[in-house]
């Protein structure tokens, strides 16, 4: 995976405040998988942290001026992104956004763009107070992604996935396919509460995995609204298997079986392992976001 050095990043489309002081000092707990599942769900189904009984108090202590917007300070070209974990996520986020913009101009339509913030252990949303417990999401009260990079850790450590460059594009673009989503008025069909392995909670998330793929195949031509070239020159076979090992390793019978030892499919809210890779390389196989029909 490889950005064009030369590029200029437009860091106004993500907002970092890893080690600012939270007010209120009110965070959320996961309290282990179980709880990540449920606040994932709340915050996917618009319940606030605290109807779910899961925020604790505690202040934050306060940031160094160092410590606050370093990728405003650090990430200026696409050579930083290949060098820098949070310019490479600045980098990923442009390319997003230019996919999507281009993709809504050729159908006729106006993309609105979400910002992505990083945060340190709590964030306060539209969605509730969260904590780095929940995991990335996006909170559609806001159009917002929300990440804390430590996850990234997570996900080889805890999770099993590989790791890569890649695996971390595929997150944030999972995230962006909820965006998506939520522009095109079907990430409420999940609103229902259900889940289960053919629940709609299932089917949105299959869905935005799809749209993942399918930036993932447009990645290396869509042009840079700054530069006119594309802001990722290189994506590798091995980058997509990165992304379908990290799409494998965040499956509901994966983590099941990881965290509580058995699988129960009735509890599903994101998709098998089998599943989710299987429509990341529909999305990246066909390029054609109409191919990403999961409710069919």
């Amino acid at each position: 995976m490889q950005f064009d050095d030369d590029a200029n990043l437009d860091t106004s489309e993500v907002k970092d405040v890893r080690g600012s002081r939270i007010p209120g000092g009110r965070a959320t707990v996961g309290g282990g998988i179980a709880g990540v599942i449920a606040l994932i769900l709340g915050l996917l189904f618009g319940v606030g942290p605290e109807q779910l009984g899961l925020s604790s108090g505690g202040d934050e202590p306060a940031a160094s001026a160092s410590s606050v917007a370093q990728v405003q300070q650090s990430c200026r070209t696409g050579a930083d992104a290949n060098t820098r974990e949070d310019c490479r996520i600045v980098a990923v986020v442009n390319s997003l956004q230019d996919y999507w913009r281009a993709e809504y101009a050729r159908r006729g339509g106006r993309y609105g763009a979400a910002s992505t913030v990083m945060f340190s252990r709590q964030v306060p949303t539209a969605c509730g107070q969260a904590s780095s417990a929940v995991g990335p999401f996006y909170c559609p009260g806001d159009r917002q992604v929300y990440l804390d990079l430590g996850f990234f850790d997570e996900l080889r450590t805890k999770f099993g996935s590989t790791g890569g460059p890649f695996a971390q594009a595929y997150v944030v673009a999972h995230e962006y396919g909820h965006h998506v989503q939520n522009l095109m008025g079907t990430l409420s069909r999940a609103q229902d509460g259900r889940t289960g392995a053919n629940s709609n909670a299932v089917k949105v998330e299959l869905q935005a995995d799809c749209y993942a793929g399918v930036w993932a195949r447009h990645a290396t031509t869509t042009p840079d609204d700054r530069t006119g070239r594309p802001l990722l020159t290189r994506l590798t076979d091995e980058d997509i298997r990165d992304g379908l090992d990290a799409a494998a390793a965040v499956g509901d019978d994966r983590i099941q079986e990881r965290f509580q030892g058995r699988v129960t499919p009735e509890n599903w809210t994101h998709g098998s392992a089998a599943q989710r890779q299987q429509w990341f390389y529909q999305g990246y196989r066909t390029g054609d976001m109409a191919q990403c029909n999961t409710f069919r």
